[in-house]
C-alpha cells in the first residue's frame, strides 16, 4: 500500500462526514422551511376567516345604534 492509497483513504473517510453532516442541515433547513409555513399560513387562514365574521358582526352593531 503506497503513501497515495492512504491518502485517498482519509480523503475519502472525510468526504463521507461531510456527506453526512450535509443531510442533518437539510433535514434541519427542511423543517425550519415546514414549520415557518405552518406558523405563517395558519394564522393568515385564520385571519382569512375571521375578519369577514368581524366585519358582519361589527356592521350589525352598527346598524342597532
Amino acid at each position: 500500500m503506497d503513501p497515495l492509497d492512504s491518502k485517498l483513504d482519509v480523503l475519502e473517510k472525510k468526504v463521507d462526514e461531510l456527506q453526512r453532516s450535509i443531510n442533518k442541515i437539510r433535514k434541519i433547513f427542511l423543517w425550519m422551511l415546514i414549520l415557518t409555513l405552518l406558523f405563517f399560513l395558519l394564522p393568515l387562514a385564520g385571519l382569512f376567516f375571521l375578519v369577514p365574521k368581524f366585519l358582519s358582526t361589527y356592521s350589525n352593531i352598527l346598524q342597532l345604534q
